[in-house]
């Protein structure tokens, strides 16, 4: 057996920081499960030099392996403990673009990127097509995706995005942002942006963008699809087909500084009506085999509740081993979770 010893990348937010060891080691737990055939043992947290370290045992790990491990969420460095000393793991993670992609965009109420690759990890892991990780181009739609980290994300994999959101000027900051970032970035791109009208009316904003990472990949046809949507979650459905969404990414409103908004209905403090609304309609989405996750306040709505929501739109709740380890307390008011569900 080979000790393995990863150091977690620096966050500039403290208090997610405070919580990465016990977010990376549940993390790698789902990793090992899905991809890694449980092959991982000793998963803890050890200090090594006076820094802080999640180290786990294994056979040799191969250039698979090191490949699914390369795209941990907090993962900066990997090394192999060998007589005392470290000895670096090359890491080759998906990453098309250059990070800035992320961490340009700053605005009150944005997820730290950390979480937000953290949450697409483990639902795409959770997935029938988790194995298919490093090679597949996923579906990945953001039905709540405000001004689009998890969209940026899920482009960094190489990965299609689409995304829904209500908030006029939400999707517009975002629509002007990544279009002037793919701009000077110079990578080849095709934008489509304007109103959606039917029966001579406006009922959404659209914008559509093909593209690559570089010039090669788009004259071939290799390109990657962003398609974000302003309008009410409730009518994702008017805009994509059912069945056509590998995975479902949603970071679900926490009720204290933007609160949620169901049918008919007053801000709702609690994401609980709104969720009972939308996730039938989301599920209706995925394709057999996809997966959901979402990320709540557990403050305003506990845990079983939320589960009850997702299981009585046909889904399966992942509710065992590292799924129950992800609870992290965000600030006063705020204790977020994640729940994983699949589509039979």
């Amino acid at each position: 057996m080979t000790q393995y010893a990863l150091l977690i990348s620096p966050s500039s937010n403290r208090v997610y920081a405070d919580a990465s060891v016990a977010l990376t080691r549940a993390e790698l737990a789902v990793f090992d499960r899905a991809v890694l055939g449980g092959r991982l043992g000793d998963i803890t947290e050890t200090v090594l030099g006076g820094a802080r370290y999640v180290t786990f045992t294994a056979d040799r790990l191969d250039e698979r392996d090191v490949g699914y491990l390369a795209n941990l969420s907090s993962i900066y460095v990997l090394f192999e403990v060998t007589g005392g000393l470290l000895k670096p793991v090359e890491l080759r993670p998906l990453d098309r673009f250059d990070d800035d992609l992320l961490t340009i965009p700053k605005y009150p109420g944005k997820t730290n990127e950390q979480f937000t690759k953290l949450l697409l990890n483990v639902t795409l892991l959770s997935s029938a097509f988790a194995p298919e990780m490093l090679e597949r181009t996923f579906r990945v739609l953001d039905p709540l995706c405000g001004r689009g980290t998890t969209l940026n994300q899920a482009l960094m994999y190489g990965y299609d995005a689409a995304g829904v959101d209500h908030d006029r000027a939400d999707f517009d900051a975002y629509a002007t942002y990544i279009q002037t970032w793919l701009k000077r970035k110079r990578l080849k791109h095709r934008a489509e942006s304007g109103p959606v009208r039917r029966n001579r009316q406006v009922v959404a904003r659209r914008l559509q963008v093909d593209l690559a990472a570089d010039k090669e990949s788009y004259r071939a046809g290799r390109t990657q699809r962003l398609d974000v949507v302003q309008v009410d979650t409730l009518r994702s459905a008017e805009f994509f087909r059912p069945g056509t969404q590998d995975l479902l990414v949603a970071d679900a409103p926490y009720g204290v500084q933007h609160g949620s908004r169901s049918t008919g209905q007053r801000l709702a403090r609690s994401p609980l009506a709104l969720l009972a609304e939308a996730v039938p309609v989301w599920a209706g989405l995925l394709r057999s085999g996809g997966a959901l996750g979402v990320a709540w306040n557990t403050q305003v709505a506990r845990r079983d509740e939320a589960a009850w929501v997702l299981a009585d739109a046909g889904l399966e709740v992942l509710a065992d081993g590292p799924y129950l380890e992800f609870a992290h307390r965000v600030d006063q008011a705020i204790v977020r979770d994640i729940l994983v569900a699949r589509k039979p």
